[in-house]
């Protein structure tokens, strides 16, 4: 397996790749994998000829009060994982390559990156959607896996690909959950055993609303307000629940078929996301 650190040095490895005729797949990451990078990685590896996995603690989607600094990081580790299912090249630049001191540009997606997390972490997305363009610049991949467990970060990627005519297939991963439910998050290391276990309302309280909600439209705002309930009576903070048309990330319609239904909450100090997404 090849780790690059330098971005020209990965760059021209994939034009030379994409010269002789081999496809390859893209599995963008911060590190301190689980095994729902793994199950990303495992549908690259199903398609593409050569697989390239990054792993990149992104100073630009931090706002200066989160966690940058303490954020997880096992780059041994990961490059075993990586290696054991089937990844042919690891990129792990340094911030400093991969932002120079007086960079100025960005790429921004101003619509799917408003509501949801864009409200709480305004400067969220911006940070996502300029790395994720350079990545692919540099990788030039064919496709590119992105896992459900941040649907809107999936839908923002796909809206900039669109716009942006990036020549690049978006794929879509289902979410994946530990035994006990809870979504898998590199940031479940942040939990006590006590907040882990409260944590679970946050599934939970998802579950029973969207069988409410698909059962009957017309209770949208009602179980939304008893999921909120049920997550804060468990010792959860509530940032959002909401429902929302996956195509629009606005308030559904009579139109709406497919929803999402999102929540992000703190347990203790550590903020979590979970959804479900499922037709009307």
């Amino acid at each position: 397996m090849k780790i690059f650190q330098s971005g020209a040095e990965l760059q021209k490895y994939a034009l030379e790749l994409k010269r002789s005729g081999r496809t390859i797949g893209f599995v963008p990451t911060m590190g301190f994998l689980h095994d729902g990078h793994m199950s990303l990685i495992d549908i690259a590896r199903k398609k593409a000829d050569v697989v390239i996995v990054s792993i990149f603690v992104n100073p630009t989607q931090f706002a200066p009060n989160e966690d940058f600094d303490r954020y997880p990081r096992d780059f041994d580790g990961d490059v075993a994982k990586c290696a054991a299912h089937g990844a042919d090249v690891i990129y792990a630049p340094e911030a400093a390559e991969m932002y120079r001191p007086d960079a100025s540009t960005w790429v921004e997606e101003t619509v799917l990156s408003k509501p949801l997390c864009g409200i709480s972490r305004p400067t969220f997305y911006r940070g996502v959607t300029t790395v994720v363009a350079k990545l692919f610049l540099l990788a030039q991949p064919d496709f590119a896996v992105f896992g459900l467990k941040d649907a809107q970060q999936c839908f923002v990627i796909q809206r900039m690909v669109r716009d942006m005519n990036f020549p690049v297939e978006i794929i879509p991963a289902p979410l994946v959950r530990d035994a006990d439910g809870l979504a898998l998050s590199s940031r479940n290391r942040y939990l006590s055993a006590d907040e882990r276990s409260r944590a679970l309302s946050i599934h939970r309280s998802l579950l029973a609303a969207k069988a409410r909600i698909a059962a009957d439209r017309r209770t949208i705002a009602a179980a939304v307000e008893e999921a909120k309930v049920a997550i804060t009576a468990a010792g959860g903070r509530v940032d959002y629940v909401e429902v929302l048309d996956c195509d629009t990330l606005q308030t559904p319609t009579d139109a709406s078929r497919r929803v999402i239904l999102a929540a992000a909450a703190f347990f203790g100090t550590t903020r979590l996301i979970d959804n479900e997404i499922f037709n009307l």
